[in-house]
């Protein structure tokens, strides 16, 4: 069987998940007994400022591969905050699937939009992609998405993925698998939640996805 193609913030669901989709499987929220090197875990941390703006803070570099491109169709808001939820979700995207193109399970872009449960999920996600030597190429689209902020300092969000451009292209020949025919699992409904760091950047801690969902078809 094909693998499945779970992009991004699916990273944060079990990897065994990976593996199953397309065998008509369930996915899962990410587990919480794996832990990542210098991600956080527990709920002891200290609250938090409001987020800064995006160029006071220093970011790493995001980098990817030129067959790949992204369609989010996230409306911009009156509100500060539900604005930096959306754009450090993005970066956190590309960053698992610059850690993916670089074969990089632990690189420190995703690692600084993630902590606890979604950056050890990410890690899992990144590590298939090793394993099978394998990157993403093609169009990836957002969109649907609703954020909910509580106390200026978490975050919910909601949205939803269309996955039907987008691929896994083999390293080692340099082919691109794609899927027979179209499908309701092309679409992929995310539920995430968030916290603005010291930095004044929103790190994703958790995410849960439900492919098929009917929320999210055309």
């Amino acid at each position: 069987m094909n693998r499945p193609l779970h992009l991004a913030t699916a990273a944060l669901a079990a990897s065994a998940a990976l593996l199953l989709t397309s065998c008509g499987s369930d996915e899962k929220s990410s587990g919480g007994d794996d832990k990542i090197a210098g991600a956080e875990q527990g709920d002891d941390r200290k609250s938090a400022p409001p987020s800064k703006p995006a160029g006071a803070v220093e970011r790493p570099e995001i980098k990817l591969p030129s067959d790949l491109s992204y369609k989010f169709e996230w409306a911009k808001s009156s509100d500060k905050n539900k604005d930096a939820v959306l754009a450090d979700t993005e970066r956190y995207v590309k960053a698992v699937d610059m850690a993916i193109a670089e074969q990089d399970p632990l690189h420190k872009a995703y690692r600084f939009y993630s902590e606890g449960e979604a950056a050890a999920g990410s890690q899992k996600f990144v590590q298939e992609y090793v394993d099978y030597k394998d990157r993403i190429t093609g169009v990836k689209r957002f969109y649907n998405a609703r954020v909910d902020i509580t106390g200026g300092r978490t975050a919910g969000l909601v949205y939803c993925e269309d996955q039907r451009k987008a691929h896994n292209k083999s390293l080692k020949t340099g082919k691109t698998a794609k899927a027979a025919a179209p499908s309701k699992d092309d679409y992929v409904l995310y539920s995430s939640r968030l916290r603005v760091n010291e930095k004044g950047v929103w790190v994703t801690e958790t995410t849960t996805s439900d492919r098929g969902n009917a929320t999210c078809q055309p």
